[in-house]
């Protein structure tokens, strides 16, 4: 598959490149410098766009099979709240600059923030969710709206609550909209398996226009 990766250099970003690398899909990644980005495939080409503007979004992934938004404003929301509305404009430049561009398929890092921990309960509004990662949690829940609302075949695929550098394991449960949690109540995943299974869901889809997690 010919693959667009926005935020290719990012955590996520750079286990589903190397994940979608590994299996032979051909890639353009997209990342706003390119000398923050070192790696090097045959099939793999780097350019420089920007995820918020539809007419950056529409030039580039042109006759691509899917696009992955792997964009966020990453570990400077702790410290700068008002980075969160980016992923807002990016969920209206990517659904505009899909349709342009005739691409369908769009598969998103969401947050776990947007998960259920009980009917009705997300997991940014319980008491103990941490304060300063409350804006991002509740920009990326209005995304997720933002995609509900779109025409295109758009997987939002949140990762567990615990999400973080790890073990490639390998072993691990899908699910749609609800928080999974193991049997001592955590909800935990590596990076390198939330990739191999977002590379999956590229492949074969399971989720479209659906919510997704994963956990161990």
């Amino acid at each position: 598959m010919k693959l667009a990766i926005f935020g290719a250099n990012g955590s996520a970003g750079t286990q589903i490149t190397q994940e979608a690398l590994s299996r032979g899909h051909e890639v353009t990644a997209i990342v706003r410098d390119l000398s923050r980005f070192s790696m090097t495939s045959d099939r793999l080409t780097v350019v420089v766009g920007n995820v918020c503007d539809a007419d950056s979004v529409a030039a580039i992934v042109q006759g691509h099979d899917a696009v992955i938004n792997a964009a966020g404003p990453g570990a400077a929301i702790a410290n700068n709240a008002t980075l969160a509305p980016m992923v807002i404009d990016a969920a209206k430049a990517l659904i505009e600059g899909l349709t342009r561009a005739d691409v369908r398929r769009l598969i998103v890092v969401g947050g776990a923030g947007s998960l259920e921990v009980a009917p009705g309960v997300q997991l940014v509004d319980t008491p103990d969710f941490p304060a300063q990662y409350r804006p991002a949690s509740l920009a990326h829940r209005d995304s997720l709206k933002i995609y509900q609302a779109s025409h295109l075949d758009w997987t939002f695929f949140s990762p567990a609550a615990e999400f973080e550098p790890g073990e490639r394991i390998g072993k691990f449960r899908l699910g749609r909209n609800q928080l999974l949690v193991d049997t001592e109540g955590r909800s935990r995943t590596s990076v390198e398996d939330y990739a191999i299974a977002f590379v999956d869901e590229v492949e074969q889809p399971q989720f479209v226009q659906s919510q997704m997690t994963i956990a161990y």
